[in-house]
């Protein structure tokens, strides 16, 4: 793999614009912090000939280019502030710096969510993350995401999560 080329996870069945975007912004990131190329470079980039294009054989479905250029731009942005909200919900011995790049990514993109996205449901980022974690990783990688960004859901939109576990016990 070039040092400019993020990994590509298996096709999934017909995602939808957000599950692209989504897709789209971790490897842009990961591309970012691989090739230090400027956010608003590979931005461009990933809209003008990735996002709804073909690359390489492989056809890249029509996403949400702003949803995509927000999340990409909002975790560039605050890079430091989510990553120490990634370390308070590892365990101790683990360190953001310590993850797997594609992986910092997926945590850095889904934690964004859950501080800046109040329209989307904890539980669909959670979601969306957990599964982008399970296209990319076989291993315990995707139970790690489940993890920590459940951790940042109860601490980040208590309300929401509170309000949800009232309507499953009752």
């Amino acid at each position: 793999m070039s040092a400019g080329a993020a990994p590509t996870p298996p096709s999934a069945a017909r995602p939808g614009r957000r599950r692209l975007a989504r897709l789209g912004a971790v490897q842009a990131l990961y591309q970012i912090e691989i090739s230090a190329t400027p956010v608003e470079t590979v931005i461009a980039e990933f809209l003008t000939h990735r996002l709804g294009q073909e690359l390489d054989g492989d056809r890249y479905g029509e996403a949400d280019g702003d949803f995509f250029s927000t999340i990409v731009w909002g975790v560039s942005r605050r890079r430091p502030e989510l990553d120490e909200m990634i370390a308070a919900a590892l365990t101790t011995d683990w360190s953001v710096a310590r993850l797997d790049a594609i992986l910092r990514q997926i945590l850095r993109a889904g934690a964004f969510e859950l501080a800046e996205r109040s329209d989307v449901p904890v539980r669909v980022a959670i979601n969306e993350y957990l599964d982008l974690a399970k296209a990319f990783f076989d291993g315990p990688e995707s139970r790690l995401v489940n993890g920590v960004l459940d951790r940042l859901g109860h601490v980040l939109r208590p309300d929401e999560l509170g309000q949800e576990m009232a309507a499953e016990s009752g």
